[in-house]
Formats: C-alpha cells, sequence, structure tokens
C-alpha cells in the first residue's frame, strides 16, 4: 500500500466531510436519546463507505473514456461553479 498515497486521501476526505451535510445529519441522529448510538455510527460509516464505493467504482470506469487532467479541470469547474452559485445566492439573499 502506498502510505503517502493512503495519508492523503484520508485527509482530503477527512476535511471535506468535517462540519458537512453528513456529519450534522448524524450528529442530529446521535443527539436523539432514543437512537442506540452504536446504530447510528454504523448506519452512518456503512453509508459513507457505500458512496465511498460508488465514487471509486465511477471514477475508474470515466477514467477509461476520459483523462485524469480533464475530470480534474471538470471537477475544478464545477467547484468554482458552486461556489460562485453560493455567493450570489447569499448576495441576492
Amino acid at each position: 500500500m502506498d502510505t503517502k498515497l493512503f495519508l492523503t486521501i484520508f485527509g482530503s476526505v477527512f476535511l471535506a466531510e468535517l462540519g458537512d451535510k453528513t456529519q450534522l445529519a448524524t450528529m442530529l441522529f446521535a443527539s436523539d436519546g432514543t437512537n442506540p448510538k452504536l446504530t447510528v455510527f454504523l448506519g452512518s460509516a456503512l453509508a459513507l463507505v457505500a458512496t465511498s464505493a460508488i465514487g471509486v467504482i465511477a471514477g475508474a470506469a470515466i477514467s477509461q473514456v476520459v483523462s485524469p487532467r480533464t475530470l480534474g479541470v471538470i471537477a475544478g469547474l464545477g467547484f468554482v461553479a458552486i461556489g460562485i452559485w453560493t455567493l450570489v445566492g447569499a448576495w441576492k439573499g
């Protein structure tokens, strides 16, 4: 296993997930005293694993047709577009 790659992926996903809707939803479920915390943890962990598996499978399939550089440009433009959309919405808000 490539330790550097592993740590880069771990750090990127960990930072991206902090404070996002997934974490907030998990905190809401955990804050309900009637919900067993282990069930909340296992459910949210399995969901993250499943979405990550879909991402890996989709990325591997798409990379057979589109170059990694093109994918990077498309992803970057997507993030910029979402940022602009968010700023415009806040400005109008």
